[in-house]
């Protein structure tokens, strides 16, 4: 076994890690969104 990744296995990782950042990203977005349309659809939210 080797002690150092393979090129191949460095690039899986790169894109990996590239490929978790944009769903962290998208998770946030997704949260945000919920967050907001549950207050907007909160019968017990006084609208302005």
């Amino acid at each position: 076994m080797r002690d150092r990744p393979t090129s191949e296995m460095a690039e899986e990782n790169r894109r990996l890690r590239k490929e978790v950042a944009e769903l962290r990203r998208a998770n946030e977005i997704l949260k945000a969104a919920s967050a907001y349309f549950a207050a907007e659809l909160d019968p017990t939210r006084r609208r302005s």
